[in-house]
């Protein structure tokens, strides 16, 4: 009895028709057969599905989708034929509009269940002008598939790459990238990488595109230091990629599943390009950080802007200010802004970026935040707000202290990552921080992601 009650009701390789009631984190449909979960890939809530048991766990199953048999109001068809095959987007069988409530919702359930904060007002997700053709950066790996050059996404899942023409969220000028990078290898005769036996020459094509300039970088990613047939190939990039002002070189000759190596070197042009977000210019190396939704990452940093309800006298600190693109936005408004990061490429690029862009009333750091704003502290620098755009994982307990200590009157959290926000946003609440308003932003359209701006104020200043 009691081991008939544990086994799974569902059998792997054996079809059922699933009730599907909800979406989960990755943007599969969540449903269930005789109240077991069962996970499936592109159904949509309210739906009927039948679908393939592919994996069986203790408390859950995943399943293939076989057929839609009682179809969601919101659904559409793919516009991308490679949809169901690549793992690059998740939810382009959703409309547009529902794709923003969907995301809106992911944040509520977010802030609801892990953060258990349930009086928070979350906005509208603010959508984009054009959810397509929007990515200014792309990294396709390069192989072999079927004994011809494949250059694409991976399938969803796997390291199988998925030989991609025409990817729908690509900026266009990326997608020619791919395409003559396919075009080169093949008639030069340049080996691709195979990952599992460590031959080969090109591991992947990176394409950047100064979306407001115009200006175009190429980045080849090869195992080897040595590129056969290098002139030939600058030829057929400058004569082939309009915009073209960088082709450059990466060496990572270690098997691993990072894609950029330690050795960089300018084949032919400039070592950057230059884009603009707002009224800034900003200067882009093949390892730079840039937000990869140029028109989106605008709204976002305005948004920031706003929540931190600058009058010109605050003083600022962001905490993890990467190549300095928020902090010259706070700036604009800002007596002082403090820009803190650990990475000390990124802070040689954001005092660059100050420099080009005349701004004089910030002040970057290297170092980790936790003992960075201490030392301020000690110099009697006093935050009136703090801004945070920390990594997927969010911030380690310690530096949210450290935000609680310096008693800013706002602090603004900007997550790429629902769950983690709600985490933090439940431990600052022990430290004093209400959470007041969350603005989802949608930067990564057709899939899964969302991005947030959170305001956040000490209890003692609000009425």
């Amino acid at each position: 009895m009691g081991n008939k009650a544990l086994s799974a009701p569902v059998v792997s390789g054996k079809t059922y028709t699933i009730n599907i009631n909800g979406l989960g984190h990755s943007g599969e449909g969540v449903g269930r057969y005789q109240d077991f979960t069962v996970f499936v890939p592109q159904a949509l809530p309210g739906e009927t599905v039948t679908a393939v048991i592919t994996t069986v766990k203790k408390t859950y199953a995943t399943g293939r989708l076989v057929t839609v048999d009682s179809p969601s109001p919101h659904r559409i068809a793919p516009a991308c034929s490679l949809y169901t095959q690549c793992g690059g987007c998740q939810l382009q069988h959703i409309s547009y509009e529902e794709q923003l409530h969907v995301k809106r919702q992911q944040v509520i359930d977010a802030l609801t269940r892990i953060g258990k904060l349930t009086d928070v007002v979350v906005h509208p997700t603010l959508g984009a002008t054009n959810p397509w053709y929007y990515r200014n950066k792309m990294q396709f790996p390069v192989g072999e598939k079927n004994g011809k050059v494949a250059v694409g996404c991976f399938s969803q899942g796997s390291h199988d790459i998925v030989d991609t023409d025409n990817c729908m969220i690509q900026h266009q000028i990326n997608n020619d990238i791919a395409r003559e990078v396919k075009a080169i290898i093949t008639d030069l005769g340049i080996e691709p990488y195979n990952e599992r036996t460590g031959r080969g020459i090109i591991r992947h094509v990176l394409g950047r595109v100064g979306t407001a300039t115009g200006e175009v970088m190429v980045v080849l990613v090869t195992a080897t230091d040595r590129l056969p047939e290098r002139q030939a190939l600058i030829n057929r990039l400058q004569a082939n990629i309009a915009g073209l002002v960088s082709i450059v070189q990466n060496v990572n000759p270690k098997h691993t599943n990072i894609i950029l190596g330690n050795k960089t070197a300018t084949l032919w042009g400039s070592d950057t390009i230059t884009d603009k977000l707002g009224e800034f210019s900003f200067v882009i190396s093949a390892r730079s950080f840039f937000q990869v939704n140029t028109a989106q990452a605008e709204t976002l940093y305005n948004q920031a802007v706003k929540y931190a309800g600058l009058t010109g006298s605050e003083t600022v600190i962001d905490a993890y200010c990467g190549t300095g693109t928020i902090a010259l936005f706070l700036a604009r408004q800002a007596s002082r802004v403090y820009g803190i990061e650990i990475v000390e490429q990124a802070i040689r690029d954001a005092r660059k970026n100050a420099v080009n862009n005349g701004v004089t009333n910030v002040e970057f750091v290297v170092g980790d935040a936790t003992l960075i704003m201490p030392q301020l502290f000690k110099q009697g620098i006093r935050p009136d707000v703090i801004v945070v755009d920390p990594p997927r994982a969010g911030c380690e307990q310690k530096v949210l202290e450290t935000f609680a200590q310096m008693e800013p009157k706002r602090i603004i959290y900007v997550s790429c990552n629902p769950a983690s926000l709600a985490r933090d946003l439940a431990a600052l609440a022990g430290m004093g921080y209400a959470t007041r308003e969350v603005q989802p932003v949608d930067m990564f359209a057709q899939t899964f992601h969302v991005e947030t701006v959170t305001l956040l104020q000490r209890e003692e200043t609000t009425i």
